[in-house]
Order: structure tokens, then C-alpha cells, then sequence
């Protein structure tokens, strides 16, 4: 019997067929970079827009910030998931250590986990038995199911920065597209709204179509998101100017 909301195999489909799925920290990493370089420089043209500063300035100043926000945002990702794997390699020494030096510790640990599933008797001391006899299996689950670690692949950190410095590209250049083929800054502002709307919508609407919720709803929730950063830039530039200081 299927679990409740998967998809049984095809009838046709041969016994080693195996069914894609998405990879979260891919899709993270998208979203995260995309979503940044939109809600950065959407702020950043808005807020220079309401401040009149001419065309040539905002284009400058948005390229400028591409240029910085990619390399930063590709470097913390790639920082932050080289750190993650370094934690996972440095606790899989520890716990190996453990299951040498004190085995019924360990045991004991697996145990607890296994009570907090649900298994009791028979069936409590057979699993763990199975478990404890296979020390890569033990090895394993104590890292996911004590620790709460998810490996971490050595060319993960490369992928990630990859992903999101490229993703943060992409969301930069949404914003400024209105500018570079028009003159008027006003009509370019309101079309960079436009068209960051439509691009966050559509950020929304992929990651409901591979994880949960729907689509009208992930794509709105991550538009209005995205503009509030957007009206903030706004309303500072328009401060700015009303106070005379630009």
C-alpha cells in the first residue's frame, strides 16, 4: 500500500524506476538569490527614483550593487555551506568515536529515539538490534535522527554559490531592464515595479509547484514580500528629497 498522497508506480514502469525529486537546497539557494537581487534593487531604483535622481545614476548606482550584492551573496552561501559540512564531517567523527568508547551509550541513544517513534516490546528491542549490529546504519541514523544532520556533498559549497550568485544576477536585472531602454525615469520606475511583480509571483508559483500550498497564494505572498522591500527603498528617497537633503 502507497502512503497517503504519493503516487503509486506505474503499472508499466520497470521495478528499478526510480521517481525524481526536487533538490531543497537547490531550490533554496534559487530562491534566496533571485529574491534578494529583485527586493535589493527594486529598493535601490525606487528610492533614487523618488528622490529625482536622473537615469544615468540610478542605472550606475543599480549595476554597481549587482555587481557587489552577487559576489556577496554567492560568498556567504558558499561560506555558510562549506561551515555545514565541516559540522557534519567533525560530529561523524565524534559519534564514530562514541560508538567506540561508550557502545551503550550509544545504544541507549538509539533506543529513545526509537521509544519516541512509537515502538515498544518485541518490536522495540528487534529494531534496535538491527540497527546496532550495522554500524553504518547506526551511524547514520544517529546523525539524522539525533543530531538532526543532513550530509553535506564536498562540491555542495561550489553549487550554492553558483546557484545563488547567478539567481541574484538574474534577480538584479528584472528591476533595471525599464531603465535601459527608457529615458522617462518615472514610466521606468513603474514598469520595474511591473515587472518585479510578475517575477516574484512567478518565484511563488515554481516553489508551489514542487513543494506544498498553492500557486496563487506562494506566488502573492512572495510579491507583497518582495514589494514591501521595494516601497521601504521608496520611502526613504522620497523622505530624503522632501526634507531637502538630496
Amino acid at each position: 500500500m502507497t502512503e497517503a498522497g504519493a503516487k503509486a508506480p506505474s503499472p508499466g514502469a520497470p521495478p528499478d524506476a526510480h521517481e525524481g525529486h526536487p533538490h531543497p537546497t537547490l531550490l533554496s539557494d534559487f530562491i534566496l538569490g533571485s529574491q534578494d537581487g529583485i527586493v535589493n534593487v527594486l529598493g535601490i531604483v525606487l528610492g533614487l527614483a523618488a528622490a529625482h535622481a536622473p537615469r544615468d545614476i540610478i542605472i550606475i548606482a543599480t549595476l554597481a550593487a549587482l555587481a557587489a550584492e552577487s559576489i556577496a551573496m554567492g560568498a556567504v552561501a558558499y561560506s555558510s555551506t562549506l561551515s555545514r559540512r565541516r559540522l557534519y564531517i567533525a560530529e561523524t567523527h565524534r559519534e564514530l568515536q562514541e560508538m567506540r568508547d561508550v557502545p551503550e551509550v550509544e545504544r541507549q541513544e538509539v533506543r529513545e529515539v526509537l521509544e519516541a517513534w512509537g515502538y515498544q516490546g518485541a518490536d522495540l528491542e528487534d529494531m534496535l538490534d538491527r540497527i546496532c549490529r550495522n554500524p553504518k546504519a547506526m551511524l547514520e541514523f544517529m546523525m539524522a535522527f539525533e543530531l538532526k544532520l543532513s550530509p553535506v556533498a564536498e562540491d555542495a559549497p561550489r553549487s550554492s554559490a553558483l546557484v545563488v550568485g547567478s539567481a541574484t544576477v538574474l534577480g538584479h536585472l528584472i528591476p533595471l531592464i525599464p531603465f535601459f531602454v527608457l529615458a522617462d525615469v518615472y514610466l521606468g520606475s513603474v514598469l520595474a515595479v511591473i515587472l518585479s511583480g510578475v517575477a516574484l509571483f512567478g518565484v511563488g508559483w515554481y516553489e508551489s509547484r514542487i513543494t506544498v500550498g498553492t500557486w496563487w497564494k506562494n506566488g502573492t505572498q512572495m510579491m507583497l514580500i518582495g514589494l514591501a522591500g521595494g516601497l521601504a527603498g521608496f520611502l526613504i528617497g522620497f523622505a530624503l528629497h522632501a526634507s531637502g537633503l538630496y
